[in-house]
């Protein structure tokens, strides 16, 4: 009873709470224990009671057939038995495990690797930075030998691309598993050689990636481009064949074969450029359409987004980013964040918007106590990276708005992440301002400095933007020394909050 139970019970949890379990039923790896004792439990209540020696060794010699069997199988597939465990499954038509399962197939990169290695003669003496290898790629990586591991490098033509066993011509090396691919090693294109291609060329789509059909293939080419806009997009490319009949049996009666492409794997960043290069099937084809996923602004939607808002939105701040509030042509309002002659690594890192309704009812129940929504977002999700300016735009949520703040996370001097935090309420600034118009001022240097309902409010008339380059430091001493935090927390407080004490005058101040 117990042992039923404890499977019983867990299933009818997941089932009646709706619980989520991702990636198959990992999550419910726990219940191999009971549901092997409740084997066991099981076989040894059959064989007490069968009273005939014989048909009690047939029971022993059925259970040792299917344990046998299991053996059997993993033997065989060595060292790829976590890829498939099943003997009885069809091992003969080719990807048909691949086609019909959820394999786990990452783990045979090492075999992949390791053939590179081996192989190394055969890589191009130049290649192009793989900005981004799987985390699975560089784990295996990390095990192989000194000698091959030195061999390793991202900066080679050849890449680890997992389940990519349709492109049986780009294939140099296969580790299959019952006949179905676990991973191969496939030859990259090369990319200078393709950004050369596509200059006598017009893309047949000009959006964040301008799209050039090739002879096999189909190339993105974005300028000026960010890493992330490598490391973080994915492209379905579907294809529709001249012959219907030329699609895979898995896609009979369908119109096109989709592909995924992750950017990382068939393209790079180089000579600030993204290039990829995206092979077509091997089959004539008769048209084809790319998605970008997550889709992109266009470079014509970023600038009309662009001039719409500098021509009829309202700034709202003007710090890192200038911030404006869309002109009312939508709804619910949308926040447009623009930065003219921008570097494209200033979009690598991500985003923040916290905003603050009006009434904390609109607010979701989790976030009233809090009293604000806070949102992430990025500029290869939102974003665009046009030659003059970076354009990001992010609608706001559909309840009425009080106020909000945004920001940016990105590198400090000190190596430490801070926030870029700006406001955007500048009143707010010219508020504090005219309080402490005339008054004398708590302390002096660069800016006069004022103390006003407990913050701290610098000062500099005939402020230039140079001036607020400059960064500030700020000691406080208590009345009572036993205010402080104890020397323990105040040690690991110095560690964490590091970059909290330098911030930038950009972060909190406005100027006129």
């Amino acid at each position: 009873l117990l042992l039923v139970g404890c499977v019983a019970v867990t299933f009818a949890a997941v089932i009646l709470l709706d619980a989520h379990i991702y990636d198959d039923w990992r999550h419910l790896y726990f219940l191999w224990a009971p549901l092997s004792l409740l084997a066991a439990l099981g076989l040894a209540r059959l064989v007490s009671v069968v009273k005939r020696a014989r048909f009690r060794a047939a029971v022993y010699g059925a259970a040792g057939a299917g344990v046998a069997a299991t053996l059997l199988s993993m033997a065989l597939i060595h060292p790829n038995q976590q890829v498939y465990f099943n003997f009885l499954v069809d091992r003969v038509a080719l990807e048909h495990l691949r086609m019909q399962y959820d394999l786990y197939v990452e783990h045979s990169s090492r075999q992949a690797l390791e053939w590179i290695a081996s192989n190394a003669r055969l890589l191009p003496s130049e290649g192009l930075v793989n900005t981004r290898p799987s985390y699975l790629t560089e784990q295996n990586a990390a095990i192989l030998p000194a000698a091959d591991r030195a061999r390793i490098s991202t900066n080679h033509g050849f890449a680890v691309a997992l389940l990519r066993s349709w492109m049986t011509d780009r294939a140099l090396r296969r580790v299959r598993v019952y006949g179905s691919t676990s991973v191969s090693v496939e030859a990259r294109d090369d990319l200078r050689a393709v950004h050369h291609a596509t200059q006598a060329r017009e893309p047949m789509l000009d959006a964040a990636f301008d799209v050039y059909r090739l002879d096999d293939a189909v190339a993105l080419v974005m300028e000026p481009c960010a890493p992330s806009f490598i490391e973080m997009q994915a492209t379905v490319l579907r294809a529709t064949p001249v012959d219907p009949g030329d699609l895979p049996p898995w896609r009979e009666g369908k119109r096109f074969e989709p592909r995924r492409f992750r950017h990382f794997e068939y393209g790079a960043l180089f000579d600030g450029k993204c290039v990829l290069s995206l092979p077509l099937p091997d089959y004539p084809i008769a048209d084809i359409e790319v998605v970008f996923s997550p889709p992109l602004l266009d470079d014509g939607d970023a600038r009309e987004t662009m001039r719409r808002a500098k021509a009829n939105g309202r700034l709202l701040a003007s710090a890192f980013y200038d911030v404006y509030l869309s002109d009312g042509d939508s709804s619910p309002p949308r926040l447009v964040y623009v930065k003219e002659d921008c570097d494209p690594l200033e979009t690598e890192h991500p985003f923040f918007l916290s905003v603050y309704p009006r009434h904390a009812s609109d607010l979701p129940e989790d976030r009233r106590e809090q009293g604000f929504e806070r949102f992430w977002f990025d500029f290869h999700r939102q974003g665009a990276l046009l030659p003059e300016a970076c354009v990001a735009l992010l609608p706001l949520p559909d309840y009425p708005v009080a106020g909000f703040r945004t920001g940016q996370r990105v590198e400090g001097d000190d190596g430490n992440l801070w926030r870029a935090e700006f406001t955007a309420n500048p009143e707010s600034h010219r508020a504090a301002y005219r309080m402490v118009a005339g008054r004398e001022s708590a302390a002096r240097s660069v800016f006069d400095i004022h103390v006003i309902d407990g913050a701290l409010v610098y000062v500099k008339e005939r402020c230039s933007p140079a001036d607020t380059e400059a960064r500030f430091f700020l000691h406080v001493v208590p009345e009572r020394e036993s205010d402080l935090p104890d020397p323990a927390s105040r040690s690991r407080a110095r560690g964490r909050r590091a970059g909290r004490i330098w911030p930038r005058c950009r972060r909190d101040c406005i100027v006129p």
